[in-house]
């Protein structure tokens, strides 16, 4: 089993910045990706970034360039840097884990008001 706890969620007016955190904690594989999906209302839950362990990045196109994501392998944890917010990104933003089994974290809120 894996936790996963996420942090760092709120409300920020468009053009601002959030960085969200997420640190995962029991039986971790040494080889993972951990990542961040987002879910707003009515819709599909979208996946926006990736990360292995050795640093390989992916990005969705509606946030490369915008989002940054990064990891420390020590400390088990994942960080999201969102700038230059856009309305369209609120949404419930959720940490991933992939290593054997995949796991979700809770969940925390961004909203982006213009």
């Amino acid at each position: 089993q894996v936790q996963l706890v996420e942090s760092g969620g709120g409300s920020v007016q468009t053009g601002g910045s959030l960085r969200l955190s997420c640190a995962a904690s029991g039986s971790i594989f040494s080889t993972n990706t951990m990542g961040w999906f987002r879910q707003a209302p009515g819709k599909q839950r979208e996946l926006l970034a990736t990360i292995t362990v050795d640093g390989r990045s992916n990005y969705a196109d509606s946030v490369k360039g915008r989002f940054t994501i990064s990891r420390d392998n020590a400390k088990n944890t994942v960080n999201l840097q969102m700038n230059s917010l856009k309305p369209e990104d609120t949404a419930v933003y959720y940490c991933y884990f992939r290593g054997g089994l995949v796991y979700w974290g809770q969940g925390t809120q961004v909203t982006v008001s213009s």
